[in-house]
């Protein structure tokens, strides 16, 4: 019985371990300047981590200290736990399906459309309350102001990869025809017709395109980029937690039987 109750406690010391990629997922979105103006994710992927670690964390103790009822806590609060977790994996691959970049012509970058995205996702950032709040956190960035840093001629630019976020949000629609001055400053539209955000470009530099969809877009891709790379973070923790899970319920399992035997061989004896 001893034996097997290291073994269970050894076990959750392997979970509370799994619970630190989770709990880390989430704050390296929070970090990331996209997810830190939407704050969509990162906070339930934190809050299952941490729920991830408790649990874990009584099974150990119940497993060391032979406390039967937190042993069966662990169990149940575990699977609980786990059919979440996959439940959030499942999620968040669905919305992440969709939604992709389009190539332009004597660009390196890409550029992106809102209808191209999960209707999930767009229902994110399309209600102007919502994106207010939005736009105001990404404005304050320096996402933009690092182009003009790093690009002075044109050329140099239209060859440059920039970010989802960069492409939407600091210049206007390449189809617009607007004439590169720097990569935040751009004058003399060809076609204002070709896209309604053509209109909403400003070379005011606190305004630019923050109110275009191509920003909403650029927003969308660049978070569909981070929460698919969380996403394989959490698969993978996901299927360890599952063998662990498996491995403990079989270490207890165990554990009782030879509880069951000991108390049968202790009876026969006294009797």
């Amino acid at each position: 019985m001893a034996l097997s109750n290291n073994v269970i406690g050894g076990i959750n010391f392997i979970a509370m371990l799994l619970s630190i990629p989770i709990i880390g997922s989430g704050i390296w979105l929070s970090t990331e300047p996209d997810n830190s103006c939407v704050k969509i994710l990162q906070w339930p992927v934190i809050i299952l981590g941490i729920l991830i670690l408790v649990v874990a964390l009584a099974g150990f103790v119940g497993g060391f200290w032979r406390v039967p009822w937190l042993l069966i806590f662990y169990l149940i609060a575990m699977l609980i736990l786990i059919i979440l977790l996959a439940c959030l994996v499942v999620f968040i691959y669905m919305v992440t399906l969709r939604g992709s970049g389009h190539h332009v012509p004597s660009r390196n970058y890409l550029e992106y459309h809102l209808d191209d995205f999960s209707g999930w996702l767009r229902r994110r950032v399309q209600s102007p309350f919502k994106w207010d709040r939005i736009r105001n956190c990404l404005s304050s960035k320096t996402l933009c102001a690092e182009l003009n840093q790093n690009y002075r001629m044109a050329q140099d630019f239209f060859n440059a990869r920039i970010s989802p976020l960069q492409s939407g949000c600091c210049k206007p629609p390449t189809e617009c025809g607007y004439t590169f001055v720097n990569p935040t400053y751009w004058i003399s539209p060809i076609n204002t017709a070709a896209d309604k955000d053509c209109l909403q470009w400003s070379n005011e530099q606190t305004q630019l395109c923050y109110s275009c969809n191509s920003c909403k877009a650029g927003l969308l891709a660049n978070i569909k980029k981070e929460w698919i790379r969380a996403d394989i973070i959490l698969l993978v923790t996901l299927l360890a937690l599952i063998s662990v899970y498996l491995v403990g319920c079989c270490a207890f399992r165990n554990a009782k039987t030879e509880d069951l035997f000991t108390r049968y061989k202790h009876d026969n004896n006294y009797t």
